[in-house]
């Protein structure tokens, strides 16, 4: 217990800090004690919504970490966190309005700050094509685990060894997601379908052009000649990493809107959920926890595809957050029911672990 604590011990702190600055604005904008109240449980609950609909995520940051140099790990949990804070928080909502809008960077923050409403219609105007992205990236994410042919462990036996079997055929997750693509974009109102199939495009694009760098950077740093060669190495990882953070950020920002309109009250209430993340990314890395409990990878990868399917599906209807939420969660919760029941009957294995 008091290992596990010793993660969650800045998470408090900032915690703290953070729902006292939500108080505070809520004073400033309001006036009232009332008002102070409800600005404070926006941000927690903003907070949750975050830790809901990105524990998959720290998951597969985990996944991805271990395997990167001590240095990288650091720089991700330091330049990274501020990063998905501000960067995901705070800039990508402004970037948003200022391309959507056309406004300047300073007028977006006016916007912000002086016509919540206005900036909050911008924002969900926009959802489209950041679903497109994020389906199609994510979607990417998740089939390249389950097409991967050294993949040796099976959770859903069936459908994964087919999956394995139909990834034998080179670029066919790629196929997969257009195929995807396609079937949205025969569905979409007249007017919508050009920004869809640009933004959904650019979510396959960037996925190959990370995945490309990493395998360039990482082929430099395999050569184990220098700390500079592996440091490279880590950097494609780490690209990686931050922009499938940016992915799973979508849905959470976007959310966040219907909640409240405040820009501010938002990135803290995120933020603080994004820094439980990292804590809990920093816990699994540590503790070996992915490699105790068998199956939860497959769970957070199951529930990757499902939320790149509801951003898709959602370019069409509105899905709430909490079942995206409640989806991810239940597919991490049945994998490691599952593990545990695993281990129960080898445990041989557990020993030796």
């Amino acid at each position: 217990m008091k290992s596990t604590l010793r993660y969650m011990t800045w998470p408090f702190i900032l915690t703290g800090v953070g729902l006292a600055l939500a108080g505070l604005i809520g004073w400033q904008y309001s006036g009232t004690v009332s008002g102070t109240l409800t600005f404070f449980m926006i941000a927690a609950v903003l907070a949750v919504l975050e830790i809901s609909l990105s524990f998959d995520n720290a998951i597969v940051n985990a996944n991805k970490l271990k395997q990167m140099t001590p240095l990288w790990q650091h720089r991700f949990l330091t330049w990274g966190i501020v990063i998905a804070v501000f960067g995901m928080r705070v800039i990508f909502p402004l970037l948003v309005v200022v391309i959507a809008a056309r406004l300047g960077p300073i007028e977006a923050l006016r916007l912000a700050a002086t016509q919540p409403v206005e900036y909050a219609r911008i924002i969900h105007e926009a959802h489209l094509p950041i679903a497109g992205f994020g389906g199609a990236f994510l979607m990417l994410v998740a089939l390249n685990y389950f097409f991967d042919q050294s993949k040796e462990v099976d959770w859903i036996a069936g459908i994964e060894r087919a999956l394995r079997r139909i990834g034998e055929i080179r670029g066919m997750e790629v196929g997969f997601v257009l195929v995807c693509m396609m079937i949205i974009l025969r569905f979409l109102p007249d007017g919508k379908e050009h920004a869809f199939i640009v933004a959904a495009t650019w979510g396959v694009i960037t996925y190959l052009l990370v995945d490309a760098l990493g395998h360039v950077l990482d082929r430099w740093g395999g050569g184990g000649v220098s700390a500079g060669d592996m440091a490279r190495g880590g950097f494609g990882a780490f690209l990686y990493l931050e922009v499938l953070d940016a992915s799973f950020s979508f849905d959470g920002v976007i959310g966040a809107f219907a909640l409240t309109q405040n820009l501010f009250l938002i990135a803290i209430g995120l933020g603080i959920g994004a820094i439980y993340v990292r804590s809990m990314t920093v816990m699994l890395v540590e503790k070996g926890t992915l490699a105790q409990f068998r199956y939860l990878e497959h769970g957070a990868f199951w529930s990757i595809f499902v939320l790149s399917i509801i951003m898709f599906v959602q370019t069409l209807i509105h899905i709430p957050e909490f079942v995206t939420g409640l989806l991810g969660a239940g597919f991490i919760a049945v994998a490691f029911i599952n593990s545990l029941e695993w281990r129960r009957r080898h445990p041989e294995w557990a020993e030796s672990d």
